[in-house]
């Protein structure tokens, strides 16, 4: 990282769940326009891919970190790890997420644990450990990963659906505690996206991701402009616009059971 005293310092970017998909496309993004890179993922050999792709197309430095945000202690040995390297985060990207799919009585507890260790607890640790830097210095940026999931309740995705408003709501707090302050939160809110999120949350029989379904790269550069435009809430696509906005006008139980028919399998 070319962080030394004595020289121009490049800006760095930390992105979590980078090995693929919305994280894949945003490392590309930043490493474009000059930053350098910070990796996280649990997968080695697909950071290392991406690494070493980065490294060729745009000469940017990277710094990869194989770790398990479902692990509590991931947020802090990372932190910890980019201290001793004196590397500073300009911008934090909690990308890192997954999902579930079945009735809540018979979903793996562990599994949802985990869920929501990495979709909640880990996105929140990690913006604790790095916003007090960013204050110091006067400027940051946090891009979290919503959903339009965070909209509604949803039924056969009880938890994931939950852990998204509460990225929703997080971000849309701290945005406001730091207005002024120089450091800008944006949550990003796709909805069904062609990532490997479908598969991981075994969502495959789902009528959710039947109908046309938007592409990472383009969900990536809408997330990008909307963080440098220090936008809050970047919804993706007209139709869930409409379907985010359109909810508060929708009685409570019948857009339940509504999210309830449109994930049934049946």
């Amino acid at each position: 990282m070319s962080n030394q005293p004595g020289s121009k310092r490049r800006k760095t970017a930390l992105i979590t769940g980078a090995s693929g998909g919305i994280g894949y496309e945003l490392a590309k993004l930043f490493a474009r326009d000059g930053y350098d890179l910070v990796l996280v993922a649990r997968s080695e050999s697909k950071l290392m891919q991406l690494e070493a792709e980065l490294k060729e197309r745009f000469s940017t430095s990277v710094i990869v970190l194989v770790k398990d945000l479902s692990k509590p202690s991931s947020p802090t040995e990372i932190f910890a790890q980019l201290q001793t390297q004196s590397v500073r985060v300009d911008v934090l990207v909690n990308n890192a997420g997954f999902g579930g799919y079945g009735l809540f009585g018979q979903t793996d507890l562990t599994m949802e644990l985990e869920m929501m260790q990495v979709n909640m607890v880990s996105l929140t640790h990690l913006t604790k450990l790095f916003l007090k830097d960013m204050l110091a210095q006067g400027e940051g940026k946090i891009l979290n990963l919503a959903s339009t999931a965070a909209f509604q309740p949803g039924p056969l995705m009880a938890v994931y659906f939950a852990t998204k408003a509460y990225v929703l709501s997080f971000s849309e707090a701290l945005a406001e505690e730091l207005r002024g302050s120089g450091v800008t939160v944006t949550a990003l809110c796709p909805g069904p996206t062609a990532t490997g999120f479908k598969k991981r949350a075994a969502l495959e029989a789902s009528k959710l991701f039947t109908g046309q379904v938007m592409d990472s790269e383009t969900v990536a550069k809408l997330g990008y402009r909307g963080l440098f435009n220090k936008q809050t809430v970047v919804v993706t696509g007209l139709r869930n616009q409409i379907m985010a906005f359109s909810v508060r006008f929708v009685p409570r139980d019948m857009l339940t059971q509504a999210v309830k028919r449109m994930q049934d399998s049946n």
